[in-house]
């Protein structure tokens, strides 16, 4: 994958969620607000925990944040299912990065551990996808186990995550 970038901004995520990125039809990144991050420091096809693909990214935690607001009144905790469908968005996003086609999906995970939470006074996550399988058949597949860190601490963990690609 020495042809392609290894960090992504902000722009070039709004630009997968657009549908630019990887052309019609196939891996898309949801708009804001459910886009999850901010920006991948790091992605690749060979390297992570496993040696078969991984993504690092970072999502800014601001005390506005929507779900702040309505999750839950009083008590501002950001829902841990975003958090998983940031590991999911980026779990999409390496396959689509690989060059693979179709329309993303999340397709199930494992087994998820939520150990920390996060609040308004939060200042950043950071994602960390380690694959340790990835399908190329008629549909693709990426299975990979995840993990989320809010400044520096371990707050999330999930295993056998799979995101798919199929072309309608």
């Amino acid at each position: 994958m020495t042809d392609r970038p290894t960090s992504f901004g902000y722009e070039d995520l709004l630009k997968c969620a657009r549908g630019e990125m990887f052309g019609p039809g196939n891996a898309q990144l949801p708009a804001p607000p459910m886009l999850m991050m901010d920006r991948i420091t790091d992605i690749s096809a060979d390297g992570g925990e496993f040696g078969k693909g991984h993504v690092v990214a970072e999502f800014d935690i601001k005390p506005d944040l929507w779900f702040f607001e309505c999750h839950f009144p009083g008590n501002p905790i950001m829902p841990g299912c975003l958090g998983l469908d940031g590991l999911w968005q980026l779990t999409g996003f390496n396959l689509g990065w690989r060059g693979m086609l179709g329309k993303g999906m999340a397709l199930g995970v494992g087994e998820v551990k939520l150990t920390g939470m996060v609040k308004p006074d939060r200042k950043m996550l950071t994602y960390h996808v380690d694959f340790t399988r990835v399908i190329d058949r008629k549909i693709k597949v990426g299975v990979a186990n995840g993990r989320v860190e809010a400044d520096g601490e371990l707050i999330y963990q999930v295993s056998d995550m799979k995101v798919g690609l199929a072309a309608e």
